[in-house]
């Protein structure tokens, strides 16, 4: 591919992201950096999980999205009393037509392309992990053979931050496998009175598909090949360590509060969603801003904090914010 053909792929892949964007936005009231943040893990076909207290439009902004992109999507309502099966699917006994009976296996809602978990933290770690396959290598193994999930999937979850009586939080292990946690914040008083007079009155609006899957996977592969220069990389790599209370870059209040830091997964998610954002700004190359730019959605789900940490609410993004600072983007100067 010639640098022209390169220049005029990604000047159509943004007007495409710009369109989805739009589209989405004519249901969604503000919340454009949820929205993004949503994009970003589409486009990277990693999962999301999406926290904010209830009311705040995160099941509308998913299910905008499926019908955007014109994919097949389910909502799961996560319960302590959901079961494995209610999520995979199970074997039932159905007819023959030429007589008799068999065993038949029937899909879960899980055999869709985007699947919402609302509440995913109110059910079992038992039936959590019933996802934990899904999300890793994209099937699942129900009645005895493991069966492949449409492409492109996605997972999206939300739980919420304060009603924490009758969940079950759920463990460091699967929280990695989310390429994002994004914060829904709640809406300021214009967007209030623009969610008001949508929603209260006698038009509705709803998204129309401006993309479709094979297109998006051809965005998958295009984003994935977008360069990156040795010094982004890096940086990416002295943030990662920094989260760790024993490196040497480590800042005042990882040593003090962080327990565990980054795993390798969320170097892959920082770097990967640079390039997604430098794309859908126009750039050919992700920079250092990219990178701190998407490090707290990668990041504040994987840093762990620890017991004093916990005991006086330090937040995340605080800790975070701190090593993106005190990181020098230059090698040189961290060495010196």
């Amino acid at each position: 591919m010639t640098i022209a053909d390169t220049q005029a792929h990604l000047e159509a892949l943004q007007h495409r992201l710009a369109d989805l964007l739009r589209e989405v936005q004519t249901v969604i009231v503000g919340q454009d950096d949820v929205l993004r943040g949503i994009i970003t893990c589409l486009l990277a076909g990693g999962h999301g999980l999406l926290e904010g207290v209830p009311g705040l439009g995160k099941t509308l902004m998913i299910r905008t999205l499926a019908a955007a992109v014109d994919l097949s999507f389910a909502r799961i309502q996560f319960t302590p009393d959901l079961m494995p099966a209610d999520i995979v699917g199970t074997s039932v006994l159905v007819d023959r037509p030429g007589g008799g009976r068999e065993l038949a296996f029937q899909p879960g809602p899980i055999f869709n392309h985007i699947v919402l978990a609302d509440e995913i933290n109110r059910a079992t770690p038992k039936t959590q992990s019933a996802l934990l396959e899904a999300m890793a290598e994209g099937q699942v193994t129900a009645a005895g053979k493991t069966r492949g999930l449409p492409e492109p999937f996605l997972v999206l979850a939300t739980q919420n931050p304060l009603e924490m009586e009758g969940t079950y939080p759920l463990p460091e292990a699967q929280l990695d496998r989310f390429l994002f946690k994004i914060d829904v914040p709640f809406p300021g008083e214009r967007e209030l009175l623009a969610i008001l007079d949508r929603t209260t009155g006698t038009k509705s609006a709803a998204a129309r598909p401006v993309l479709d899957g094979p297109t998006l996977l051809e965005m998958r592969r295009f984003v994935r090949a977008v360069p990156v220069v040795p010094s982004v990389a890096e940086y990416v790599v002295r943030v990662l360590r920094a989260t760790h209370p024993d490196d040497v870059r480590a800042t005042d209040l990882v040593k003090r509060y962080v327990r565990f830091g980054g795993s390798p997964r969320g170097a892959q998610a920082v770097l990967l969603a640079a390039r997604i954002r430098c794309v859908m700004d126009g750039r050919k190359s992700p920079s250092i801003d990219d990178v701190r730019a998407v490090a707290p959605s990668a990041l504040r789900h994987r840093v762990i904090l620890n017991f004093e940490g916990e005991a006086e609410g330090v937040a995340i993004d605080k800790v975070i914010h701190q090593v993106l600072t005190s990181v020098p983007a230059d090698a040189d100067k961290s060495r010196s």
